[in-house]
C-alpha cells in the first residue's frame, strides 16, 4: 500500500474534475480524497496499491473532458490508512 499526493495545475476547476476523479479512484479501489485549492488548483490524496494508484495518477494527467491539465506533482508517502473511503472534501 502506499500513498501519492497529488497537485494538479490548468483548467481543473469547473469542469467535473473532482467528481471525475472520485469515480475513477473509487473504481480502482482507491481511498483518500480530493479538493479544489483556493489558486485554481486541485489536491488529491490517493491511498491503495501502487499499481492501482499509478492508474488514477495517469488518468489526472488527462481527467475529464473539458479539462486542461498542465501539470501534475506526485509526493509519495507510507499509506496510513486512515480513509474509509475516497470523497470530494470542500
Amino acid at each position: 500500500m502506499t500513498r501519492a499526493n497529488l497537485l494538479i495545475s490548468g483548467r481543473v476547476q469547473g469542469v467535473w474534475y473532482r467528481a471525475s476523479t472520485r469515480d475513477v479512484a473509487t473504481k480502482h479501489g482507491i481511498k483518500g480524497w480530493v479538493r479544489n485549492l483556493p489558486d485554481g488548483r486541485v489536491e488529491a490524496m490517493l491511498e491503495g496499491d501502487q499499481t492501482s494508484v499509478q492508474k488514477v495518477i495517469d488518468w489526472c494527467r488527462q481527467g475529464p473532458p473539458g479539462a486542461l491539465v498542465t501539470e501534475v506533482e506526485v509526493t509519495w508517502s507510507e499509506a496510513s490508512g486512515e480513509f474509509p473511503s475516497f470523497s470530494v472534501v470542500r
